[in-house]
C-alpha cells in the first residue's frame, strides 16, 4: 500500500530498534505494564503479519502487529492487533488506518477470521469494529472493557465467547 507520503513494508529485526523507540514515543515508557502487554510477554507475532510504515527519506512512522491468542472458556482463536503506533508528528496523516487495512487484508489472506484489540472504539470503527458485549471477554490486568473490541473476517466467527483471554503458552498451561 503507498501514499505520497508513506510506503509500508513487512517489519524485520533490522527494524526492532527503531519500532521500539516510536512504541515509546508514542505510548510512552509505561508501555509495557498495559493489558496487552501480558497477554504477548513470551511470545512471538503472528508471521508475516508485522507491518511498518517507512517516509521516504526511510523514517518508520508506524508499525502494526498481530499476535495469537484463545478467547474464553472454549479457547476460540483469534488474533491481537496491537501495538498499532504512529509517530506523533504523523497523527491523523492516514497512517494507522493504512496500515490497518493493509494487515487485516494479509490477515485474511492467511485464513485468519477474528481480530480483538484494546482500543479507541470510534477510530476502530471506521474500520468495522464493535465493542465487546459487556461481562462476557475479560482481558487479564486491568482494563477498560468499553475499550474491548473485535472484528469478525468471516461472519459469525464471534460466537460470543465468554471468559478470560489468554495468549497460546497460557491456554495450553492452563488448569
Amino acid at each position: 500500500m503507498t501514499s505520497s507520503q508513506f510506503l509500508i513494508y513487512p517489519q524485520t529485526q533490522v527494524d526492532h530498534n527503531q519500532v521500539e523507540a516510536l512504541l515509546d514515543d508514542a505510548f510512552g515508557l509505561d508501555r509495557q505494564t498495559k493489558s496487552s502487554y501480558r497477554l504477548r510477554e513470551g511470545e512471538t507475532p503472528v508471521t508475516d503479519l508485522s507491518f511498518i510504515a517507512k517516509t521516504i527519506d526511510n523514517k518508520i512512522i508506524g508499525t502494526i502487529s498481530f499476535w495469537h491468542i484463545h478467547l474464553g472458556h472454549t479457547g476460540t482463536k483469534a488474533i491481537l492487533l496491537g501495538p498499532l503506533a504512529v509517530a506523533p508528528n504523523q497523527q491523523s496523516a492516514g497512517v494507522g488506518l493504512a496500515l490497518m487495512r493493509h494487515g487485516i487484508t494479509a490477515a485474511k489472506a492467511q485464513g485468519h477470521k477474528l481480530i480483538i484489540l484494546v482500543g479507541d472504539a470510534p477510530y476502530y470503527a471506521k474500520i468495522g469494529f464493535q465493542q465487546v458485549p459487556l461481562n462476557t471477554l475479560l482481558m487479564p490486568g486491568p482494563n477498560d472493557p468499553a475499550r474491548l473490541l473485535y472484528l469478525e473476517l468471516e461472519d459469525g466467527a464471534f460466537n460470543q465467547p465468554t471468559g478470560l483471554i489468554r495468549s497460546p503458552s497460557r491456554w495450553q498451561d492452563r488448569a
